[in-house]
């Protein structure tokens, strides 16, 4: 997965929602977000759009704020379980164990969701969005950001 600031990721739309409208994913730069292999397969029930930005932006080591806007069929979802989880996988070769927070967002208002989250470290982090209502998964959104 190549690596990309928030900024790029804030503006590029969910795949989700692409596949299932029957587009290609597309940005304005070579740097795009992955879509997970769920989204790859329209799989049901995903329908949600996501997109994602943290203040600061790039995140740094310590406490950011998180906002996700959560989008259906061009309308915002309030009733959504929103997460946002960062993971750095182990690098044993300095004896590092692999890290990941999941941080839970509330529902600012029309579809906005916020919260704080921690950055335990600089660096490459792998970061899923996930959006939940009903137990079922609405969206899902992956991407890579760069921590200073």
């Amino acid at each position: 997965m190549k690596r990309m600031s928030i900024a790029m990721a804030f503006t590029a739309t969910l795949a989700v929602l692409l596949t299932a409208c029957g587009g290609q994913p597309s940005s304005e730069s070579s740097d795009s977000a992955a879509p997970s292999p769920a989204a790859q397969a329209g799989a049901p029930g995903q329908n949600a759009e996501l997109t994602f930005r943290s203040e600061p932006d790039p995140p740094r080591t310590g406490e950011n704020t998180l906002e996700v806007m959560v989008m259906s069929d061009g309308q915002p979802v309030t009733d959504a379980e929103v997460t946002v989880e960062f993971f750095m996988p182990a690098m044993p070769a300095m004896n590092m164990a692999e890290m990941r927070n999941t941080v839970p967002l509330t529902h600012g208002g029309g579809g906005m969701y916020r919260g704080a989250g921690n950055v335990m470290m600089a660096g490459n982090w792998d970061v899923t969005v996930m959006a939940m209502r009903g137990g079922q998964e609405i969206g899902r959104r992956q991407i890579a950001v760069t921590a200073k």
